[in-house]
């Protein structure tokens, strides 16, 4: 019997820091130290261990993922992606941010996670608007699932207005 993809693909709002996936997905800025939103949320939950590793890693790209441990979080891993800063569409911002989803779908698969979430990646004070946002994500991970990923993908939302942007699409 063939999957759909909402079987492996759970929309939920809620707090990421609170899921008890393999991975979440912070949206991470390129120095990965911390900062609003997310990503102050993730380090504050995870203890001064996830900056102290952060230090380590030298930032990332716009675009690019790099993972850390959780420390005091539920989950196991970190993965860190830094998505773009919406300037109107016309930088290529559509390719950065699906090369954020497919590079955290990549170290979810070449890491044998089995459930990772996402946080709704550049569609905060990045300004991303969170129609084509959702669009990218859901067809990047769908790729990814259609090529043989197997496990839970969970979209999490910050609140019940960003829910419909998903399930509209699925």
């Amino acid at each position: 019997m063939m999957k759909t993809y909402s079987e492996q693909i759970k929309i939920v709002v809620g707090d990421i820091t609170t899921l008890h996936t393999d991975a979440i997905v912070n949206a991470a800025n390129r120095s990965l130290l911390g900062g609003g939103g997310v990503d102050g949320a993730i380090h504050r939950a995870a203890g001064k261990g996830l900056l102290q590793e952060c230090m380590t890693l030298g930032g990332c790209e716009t675009g690019q993922c790099k993972m850390t441990d959780a420390y005091n979080l539920p989950c196991k891993k970190v993965i860190h992606a830094v998505g773009p800063v919406w300037h109107g569409g016309h930088q290529g911002e559509d390719k950065l941010l699906a090369s954020c989803y497919d590079c955290a779908m990549k170290i979810a698969e070449e890491n044998h996670l089995s459930s990772i979430a996402f946080s709704c990646i550049s569609t905060g004070v990045y300004g991303y608007p969170k129609t084509e946002a959702a669009q990218i994500a859901l067809q990047t991970i769908m790729s990814h699932i259609r090529n043989g990923y197997e496990g839970e993908v969970v979209i999490c939302c910050f609140c019940e207005e960003d829910v419909k942007y998903y399930k509209d699409l699925l």
